[in-house]
C-alpha cells in the first residue's frame, strides 16, 4: 500500500471515530436536537406530506434526521453500520441501489461544504430525482454577525478567494472543507450557479435563512451549554425571527432548494 493510501485510510478511520463520537454527543444535547428538529421542519415545510415521499439523505453520519422522518434513506461515504447505503456521493449517478428518476428529494445538511466538487455532485444527483424532484441543502450563511464566528471560532476552514467551486485539497470526509463554498455558489458567484441550469431551474431556486445564534447557544457538537430547555425554546423563536428580519446582519445558516427540470 502506498504512503498516500495509508494516510487516507488513517484519516478515514479518524473521521469514522469522530462521527461516532459526534453522533453520541448530539443525542445527549436536548437543545441541539430541538434545533435540528426545527431545521428539518423548515426544510420540508413546502412539501405536503414528507413521510410519504422517497427521500435520500446524503451525509447521514451524524445526522438525527431519521429520528424525525423514519422513511429517510440514509447514506454516507463512511462505512457505518446504522446506514442504509454507503457510497461516494460524487458517483451517485452510478449507484445501482437507487433507480434513476425514482427519488422525490435529496437532502443534505452541512455536507456540501465538505465535497470536493459540489456542482458536479448536484448535477449527477439530478439523475436520481424525479422530474420536479428537489435538492434541499442547508449550509452556513455569512452575515455581519456569523462571519467572524465562522472564521475565528469555528474549526473548519473559510476561504472566500477560490477561483473554482471546488476544494483545493481532499484529506478525508470530515477533514476536507471550505464552509464558504456553498454560500459563494448560491449568493455571490452566479456564473457557478448557472452550471446547474441544465438539470435544475436556477431561476426558481429558493433560498431561506435559518437562525442566528441559536445553534451556537446549544454548544454545537463539541460541547453542551447549560441553558434550560424551556428558556432555549423561547430564545430560538426570537432568534429565528430576527435572523429572517435582518439576514445580512445576523443569519448564520441558509437552506437552498433546487427543483429538477
Amino acid at each position: 500500500m502506498s504512503s498516500a493510501a495509508t494516510v487516507l485510510q488513517s484519516q478515514e478511520a479518524e473521521d469514522r471515530a469522530a462521527t461516532l463520537r459526534n453522533r453520541a454527543r448530539l443525542g445527549t444535547n436536548k437543545n441541539l436536537l430541538f434545533w435540528y428538529r426545527e431545521l428539518y421542519r423548515d426544510q420540508f415545510r413546502d412539501l405536503p406530506n414528507p413521510s410519504a415521499l422517497s427521500i435520500l439523505e446524503v451525509g447521514s453520519g451524524t445526522s438525527p434526521l431519521k429520528q424525525f422522518l423514519p422513511n429517510i434513506i440514509t447514506s454516507d461515504v463512511l462505512d457505518l453500520d446504522y446506514l442504509d447505503l454507503v457510497f461516494d456521493c460524487h458517483e451517485i449517478d452510478k449507484l445501482d441501489a437507487i433507480k434513476d428518476n425514482s427519488i422525490d428529494v435529496v437532502t443534505l445538511t452541512n455536507v456540501l461544504h465538505h465535497l470536493k466538487s459540489p456542482i458536479a455532485f448536484l448535477n449527477r444527483a439530478a439523475s436520481k430525482l424525479k422530474s420536479g424532484g428537489k435538492v434541499i441543502a442547508t449550509e452556513p450563511f455569512f452575515s455581519v454577525l456569523s462571519t467572524p464566528i465562522f472564521k475565528y471560532l469555528h474549526h473548519e476552514p473559510v476561504n472566500f478567494r477560490i477561483s473554482e467551486p471546488e476544494l483545493e485539497k481532499v484529506l478525508g470526509p470530515l477533514a476536507s472543507a471550505n464552509i464558504a463554498l456553498p454560500w459563494l455558489i448560491f449568493f455571490r458567484r452566479h456564473e457557478w450557479l448557472q452550471r446547474l441550469n441544465e438539470n435544475f431551474d436556477v431561476t426558481t431556486v429558493s433560498m431561506r435563512t435559518f437562525s442566528a445564534l441559536s445553534y451556537m447557544a446549544t454548544g454545537g457538537i463539541s460541547r453542551k451549554l447549560p441553558i434550560p430547555h424551556f428558556l432555549y425554546r423561547g430564545f430560538f423563536v426570537v432568534d429565528l425571527a430576527i435572523s429572517r428580519r435582518f439576514p445580512d446582519f445576523c443569519a448564520a445558516f441558509f437552506t437552498a432548494t433546487l427543483t429538477r427540470r
